[in-house]
């Protein structure tokens, strides 16, 4: 029966002229629908714009037709850890979805596991065991150091790496290759946050003093990068990418955007607010770089490590990073009063303040039982 036009886009899904692209009309954005091998895939093509969603449909379209490809080869039964690889691999630079950094996270994890089990790319996947799959956990739970002790391994790196071992065997699976995946038996370590060293306010102004008279060419430049990170809960990449014309004075804030072609972690531009030393700050360098023009990045340098490293040992803090920094306005904010679903929208989090709960609840249980003692029924006190 052929649909009608109102048939077309009932629902939140709407068809266009184009085969294989769809519209989902609550985000306007474009999907790509493709059926391959009486597999019905739907992926997000991340843009609301259908000339590009025209040019990444027809990218998708050719990686995933290439995977099946892949998929399809174990004839008789027989599949390496290799040639399951190379369809894992495919899928990855198949998937828009996954930014460049996460994907290249990926691709380091996936080197780390085949130097850390051997002859692992050329062993028949039906031939790998239960037992083969922990005791390489055993092994890769402890990584050995320079000096030949042993130490045990991040359990985020842990983690990561199990999941995409289990990825990897679970596309046997998907093959027929075999019919369970054993390394579903490897249990992940436990992730326990760390909680950072920060400084106190006196240290902070020390540590930046000391970044600034640090007597190098771009000190000055190191340390208005420190404090723009510290005064508004930026992740360095985000900084990078600040412009004069993301940063609106009339109404205080400053709107975050990320990276030109990727966009922040989240994908979702965002405003954050101009505390008062921020607003100083870009004030001062607005007064010191009057040419600069709105398009030009408000930071003269992305990264200042080395600086903040041997700022921190003059001043005897402990070492922080630039994503401490981030973790320094989030509890500056909250210290200040501000709640911490406010706070966790400054910072871009999607999950309502889950994140910064976990992070940082121990500073608004602190606060509240501050708060608490100016609450009174008499006039006793």
């Amino acid at each position: 029966m052929v649909k009608t036009n109102r048939q077309a886009t009932e629902g939140p899904w709407q068809n266009t002229h184009y085969a294989n692209l769809v519209r989902y009309k609550p985000s306007k954005k474009y999907f790509a629908r493709i059926r391959i091998n009486s597999k019905l895939i739907r992926r997000s093509l991340k843009t609301t714009v259908l000339s590009v969603a025209k040019l990444r449909l027809g990218d998708l379209e050719k990686k995933e037709r290439q995977a099946a490809e892949l998929q399809t080869s174990p004839v008789d039964g027989r599949m390496t850890f290799g040639d399951a690889l190379a369809i894992y691999e495919q899928r990855l630079k198949g998937d828009i979805s996954i930014k460049p950094r996460t994907r290249e996270y990926h691709e380091q994890r996936i080197k780390t596991l085949t130097a850390s089990w051997s002859q692992l790319k050329e062993t028949e996947i039906r031939n790998i065991t239960k037992s083969d799959c922990l005791n390489w956990a055993a092994r890769f739970a402890e990584k050995r150091m320079s000096d030949g002790s042993l130490k045990k391994r991040s359990a985020t790196a842990f983690n990561h790496t199990v999941g995409i071992l289990r990825q990897i065997l679970e596309i046997a699976v998907e093959a027929g290759v075999r019919y369970d995946n054993p390394a579903r038996f490897v249990k992940r370590m436990s992730e326990r946050s760390k909680k950072p060293q920060l400084p106190e306010i006196h240290q902070f102004d020390a540590f930046v003093g000391e970044i600034e008279n640090g007597g190098g060419g771009f000190s000055q430049s190191c340390a208005d990068l420190v404090r723009f990170l510290a005064y508004g809960g930026f992740r360095k990449t985000e900084a990078a990418n600040i412009t004069w014309a993301d940063c609106d004075f009339s109404n205080g804030k400053i709107v975050v955007k990320g990276d030109p072609q990727t966009g922040t972690k989240n994908s979702e531009v965002r405003e954050v607010p101009m505390i008062p030393d921020m607003r100083l700050l870009l004030e001062r360098l607005l007064d010191e770089r009057e040419t600069d023009s709105a398009d030009e990045s408000v930071m003269q340098v992305h990264e200042c490590q080395k600086s903040m490293d041997r700022a921190a040992k003059v001043v005897g803090m402990p070492r922080i990073t630039h994503h401490d920094l981030r973790h320094l306005f989030a509890t500056r904010c909250i210290e200040s009063g501000v709640d911490i679903p406010t706070v966790s929208r400054w910072l871009g989090h999607k999950d309502g303040g889950a994140l910064a709960m976990k992070v940082y609840g121990h500073l608004r249980d602190h606060h509240s039982t501050t708060m608490a003692q100016k609450v009174t029924f008499s006039n006793t006190h």
